[in-house]
């Protein structure tokens, strides 16, 4: 290693070094956290535990609000993703396609969800919701979940159709092609990369969703994250960890499976306004 270090310049060591830094920083939480989840027995100072177990994963598995609520946040979360592609895909469509005005003011308008503190503008739309009775039910859950991802449902998708050029749907257009077949041929599949993106950021958000849940779905609708603050406070680190490992899973998972969609021109043309 020394002698490798050596023939580097100092720049390639700092970035060496930093690389080092950032691996040991983003891994050595969850490492800690897989750690825990598996002991059976761990004393301090030792480095390791005595004893591996699953007895932790049997106890949080056996908790009956722990189950729900692994179940109610990935049905909510399919729900969000399934209305907002349902929504804002159209929306996206039109955006790329349709000068008309106001148009740059109101894809900007998307933004503002996430422009300000996110528990004031959850305050003042929970104030909206007990009058239309839509506090503590499904569906004002799933509506403040939507609120909170259409800037990824629109943002993203808009650009990737803006990706395709228009002169690809004119030529099948000109063979005689009629526009829904001009759309679903050509169009839809070659926007298809910016739209998984944009459902895997919306389905992992609304996984995560926190604050709107607990001020609009409490008590009935208990999601992960709610559940989460419980278990920190009333039961031991290891039940903690074997949950915080159920809840990062699924991000870890999605995106190393769509990891060939994500690229930096996905993602930075989502954020431009044209």
């Amino acid at each position: 290693m020394r002698w490798y270090l050596k023939g580097l310049g100092p720049r390639k060591i700092i970035e060496f070094i930093v690389l080092v830094v950032f691996i040991i920083f983003f891994l050595g939480p969850l490492l800690n956290l897989a750690i825990l989840a598996f002991t059976g027995t761990w004393n301090y100072p030792d480095v390791l535990p005595h004893q591996w177990s699953l007895k932790w994963w049997t106890f949080v598995f056996q908790q009956e609000d722990i189950a729900k609520s692994i179940g109610l946040s990935f049905l909510i979360a399919s729900i969000v993703t399934g209305l907002s592609i349902v929504l804002c895909i159209p929306a996206a469509y039109a955006f790329a396609r349709i000068r008309f005005p106001l148009s740059r003011f109101f894809l900007f308008s998307f933004l503002l969800t996430h422009a300000f503190p996110k528990m004031g503008l959850y305050v003042s739309i929970a104030v909206l919701f007990y009058k239309l009775g839509l506090m503590n039910t499904l569906i004002g859950v799933v509506l403040i979940h939507i609120i909170n991802v259409l800037m990824f449902m629109t943002w993203i998708p808009t650009a990737a159709f803006r990706n395709v050029h228009t002169a690809q749907e004119e030529s099948a257009r000109d063979v005689g092609a009629s526009p829904f077949r001009v759309f679903r041929s050509i169009t839809l599949p070659m926007a298809m990369p910016g739209i998984l993106v944009a459902s895997i950021f919306t389905f992992l958000n609304s996984l995560d969703e926190a604050q709107g849940t607990f001020l609009v779905g409490i008590p009935n609708y208990k999601t992960m994250p709610i559940v989460m603050y419980s278990i920190i406070a009333d039961y031991p680190a290891y039940a903690g960890a074997v949950f915080s490992i159920i809840l990062t899973a699924p991000t870890i998972i999605l995106l190393l499976a769509a990891q060939r969609f994500v690229s930096a021109d996905v993602l930075s043309s989502g954020f431009q306004i044209k």
